[in-house]
């Protein structure tokens, strides 16, 4: 029968140590120093990055408009009315869904010449206000379940799209070091995201350290990986369509860079979790030893890892099911089918991610069961680093923890 120990003032963990504190410091310090060097010196001038195209060829022009009735079987035409009220038809495009009477749609109005009216074209349905219904109940719900927590994570998830429009793609475009664009972005965006969403507290220092060693493992692995298979990037055709806009991208390191930003989100999930775990595991036995809070909390870390490969090969699956099913509809080996371009650029980025990923929680559990503080002395309490592992909760209840 496993017993407790009942105390009348159970020990709490101390704040952490002076010592602790300048050791978390000693290793961050130098990695957020590198962080802004690499911003600096990576940031493109305003000639280094090349000029939009125009989405709309010259004397055409996008037009925002309302179907107004059915499709014309014999002319393939809708009747549609624009935004300013003109009233014309619009060509019809095969393959793609039939809108509906009452439908917003986007055209493409194209001048011609003589006294033929002006066609306009398909090109896709308005989509603008279901968006943002849908951002909006995002929002909504993240605040109403986190609140203060979440409207942190919202401002997080703001500050990252910042960083990705305003340097990680310009910075690329440019033809600058796609490894180093990978490693600032994400080494920038994991720096604010995480002391904005849990606070500039000892345990997030350990998240984000160990965060910072899974993503240098994952670009380590993903630089050997995207050579030793051969990933292109040129696998799809809007990025075989790059170089034609921007002729010193590199579309491999393109590649590389998309594998590395691809797990800075779950990494981040996962050390979060492993370093709130052993914390947790403190509270409710102050007296069990570190080795014991690494054991205990790796369980936990087993039982995320299993999860989140599977969250990470399922969520490349719904993304690629198209893909996958021409491959199915093809009568060849399967082996062929899953080393094609595509196919193997993102079963290299599943299984570099998910190797970063397993390897982080390990790094991350070791790191928060060095810096998680030690007790502080209460009435009653047990020396650190007793024997017996057993101790009591806040609420004076027996909580066992096994040898």
């Amino acid at each position: 029968m496993p017993h407790g120990h009942a105390h009348p003032h159970a020990a709490r963990p101390a704040p952490a140590s002076a010592r602790t504190r300048i050791v978390l410091a000693a290793a961050l310090l130098p990695a957020l120093l590198a962080t802004v060097w690499g911003l600096l010196s990576l940031w493109p001038a305003g000639g280094e990055v090349p000029d939009r195209a125009p989405l709309a060829a010259e004397g055409s022009r996008l037009v925002d408009a309302t179907v107004t009735g059915p499709l014309d079987e014999v002319t393939n035409t809708y009747p549609i009315e624009t935004a300013d009220g003109t009233a014309s038809r619009m060509q019809a495009q095969d393959g793609i869904a039939a809108p509906e009477p009452g439908e917003g749609v986007v055209t493409l109005y194209i001048e011609v010449l003589g006294d033929e009216p002006a066609p306009y074209a398909f090109i896709d349905f308005q989509r603008e206000a279901p968006l943002a219904l849908l951002a909006v109940l995002f929002v909504l719900v993240v605040l109403l379940v986190a609140r203060w927590r979440g409207l942190a994570a919202l401002a997080g998830l703001g500050f990252a799209f910042a960083v990705f429009m305003l340097f990680t793609i310009p910075t690329l475009l440019a033809g600058h070091s796609a490894m180093g664009v990978a490693l600032v972005t994400s080494s920038a965006v994991m720096f604010v995201v995480l002391y904005l969403a849990h606070g500039f507290t000892v345990r997030t220092s350990t998240a984000l350290l160990g965060t910072l060693v899974g993503l240098a493992l994952t670009a380590g692995i993903g630089a050997w990986a995207s050579g030793a298979s051969h990933v292109t990037g040129a696998s799809s055709e809007e990025a075989m369509w790059l170089p034609s806009l921007a002729p010193g991208l590199d579309l491999r390191g393109i590649a590389l860079c998309g594998l590395v930003l691809a797990g800075m989100g779950v990494l981040n999930d996962v050390t979060i979790t492993q370093a709130s775990a052993v914390w947790e595991l403190r509270e409710v036995a102050p007296h069990a030893p570190r080795r014991v809070l690494f054991a205990r909390a790796m369980r936990i870390g087993r039982d995320h890892i299993a999860s989140t490969v599977y969250t990470m090969a399922f969520a490349y699956v719904g993304a690629a099911l198209a893909i996958l099913m021409n491959l199915w509809l093809i009568d060849q080996p399967l082996g062929n089918a899953l080393s094609s371009g595509e196919i193997a650029e993102e079963v290299v980025r599943t299984l570099v991610g998910s190797i970063g990923l397993v390897l982080a929680i390990p790094a991350t559990t070791a790191i928060a069961a060095l810096a998680v503080p030690r007790l502080e002395p209460a009435t009653g309490a047990r020396p650190d680093g007793a024997d017996d592992a057993d101790d009591t909760d806040r609420d004076g209840a027996a909580v066992v923890v096994p040898r």
